[in-house]
Parts: C-alpha cells; structure tokens; sequence
C-alpha cells in the first residue's frame, strides 16, 4: 500500500512511518518539513497521488477552543479535500479516549475533528487512544514556575505510541470500520506519580484542575469504558527500555 502520514514527524506519526515502512509499504510524510502546510492544504494535492491511506497523527496542543476547533476543523478538512480529489479510498484518524465526558478546549476540537470526519465524503475509520507513556513527560512543560512543574490530577491508563503506531497501521491495512473500539494501556495510574518519575529533577506539584473538566478527569473520564484492546508495554517497562 501508498500511506500518507499527516503529522508524520510527531509523537505518535514517527512510529506510523516506521512501523509502516517495517511492513514493506510506500510511506508519504505530510509535515512542513516536506513542504506541506496542513493548516491551509498547500502541496497536499501532489503529495496524495496513488496514495490509498491517510493517516492523520497531526496536533497542536492548544487549550483554548476557539483555537484547537479551528485548528482541527481545518486540517481535517483540507485533508478530506485533498483526498477525495487524489481518489484515497481510506482516511484514519487518531483521537483520544473520553473526550466526550471532557469538556475542555482541546477535546472540543478533537471531538469536531471527529464529526467532520464522520460528516466527510472519504471512507474513515476513527481510533481512540488513551494518553501515550511520553505525556508524562509532556505534562512537566504545561505550567512551569522555577524548578516547580504543576501537573494536573488525572487518571489515566496510559499506551506506549508505539503500540498505537501498530493500530493505527494495521486500521489501514484493515479498510474503513468507523469507530473502532478503544485502545488503552495495560495499567491505570496517576499521572502525577508518572510525572514525578521522569521529572528529572523538577519538583512536581499536583493540581486539582477546577470545574466539571478537572473532576472528570481525576474521576476516570479518560479510560475505556468498555472492552477493545490493550497494550501490552506498561510504563516500567516502556520507562526501562529508554
């Protein structure tokens, strides 16, 4: 197969294009750095051409609605655009597992991202995931203060990427399925706890998130709710191996 990857140098989209090329297919990288513009569709045209799947890894990781359901709303749509136009039989999408019980900006714009994919005109299939292990990391840079990092309360069951790197391959090996079911992790944690074992020296300070998005999140919003798969790395063993 002809795999495009938007987002294809990030978290999650680098092992898309590694797991993808490790199976013996055409691996497309839509991300600036190949002179592609998500954000206002410029160079996909060309880029799409034979491709059968996009996979879209693409993020920004912005908090205000207005801002992510902007952001979202019109990569997915140049996207679809480009796609139907190229002939792709096939559109993936990852997505995040709970967003529909979290009522904050950036699961706004992922739940539009879902909707429009949904509403679009190119078969789709959506995969939910769970946190990835490396959002532990990530957390430590949202709100920094001297050698202090507030992260915020939340449960989580968090995946390796690679391992979603695998669904996400093998959704588009499969063919369209929209919603599939949920992909987690083979642990629940605090993400505090996590944080404070890559911290690295940074003082971690948790904080209770205000309003009905901060007690979802500590509640368990954020995991499956029912069967799917799991993954088989847990957080040792993903935390050892790097």
């Amino acid at each position: 197969m002809r795999i495009a990857v938007a987002g294809g140098t990030g978290v999650v989209g680098r092992h898309v294009v590694e797991v993808a090329r490790e199976r013996g297919h055409d691996v497309v990288v839509l991300s600036r750095s190949e002179g592609i513009d998500l954000t206002t569709g410029a160079g996909l045209i060309d880029r799409l051409a034979g491709v059968d799947a996009v996979i879209d890894t693409s993020n920004r990781p912005v908090q205000k609605r207005a801002e992510a359901e902007a952001f979202f709303c019109a990569v997915t749509r140049h996207l679809l655009e480009a796609e139907r136009r190229a002939r792709v039989g096939h559109h993936v999408v990852l997505s995040i597992v709970g967003i529909d019980g979290v009522d904050s900006g950036y699961y706004a714009g992922k739940r539009l991202q879902e909707r429009v994919v949904a509403e679009g005109e190119v078969p789709w299939t959506v995969l939910r995931a769970t946190q990835f292990h490396e959002f532990a990391e990530q957390v430590l840079e949202f709100a920094r203060i001297g050698p202090f990092s507030l992260v915020p309360r939340m449960t989580s069951q968090p995946v390796a990427a690679r391992e979603v790197a695998e669904a996400l391959v093998d959704a588009a090996e499969a063919g369209p399925a929209g919603r599939s079911p949920d992909l987690a992790g083979p642990e629940v944690h605090q993400m505090v706890d996590l944080a404070r074992r890559v911290a690295h020296g940074r003082r971690v300070v948790p904080v209770p998130l205000p309003g009905a998005a901060g007690r979802a999140m500590r509640s368990g919003a954020l995991l499956p709710t029912g069967p799917g798969p799991r993954g088989r790395i847990t957080f040792d063993a993903w935390l050892a191996d790097r």
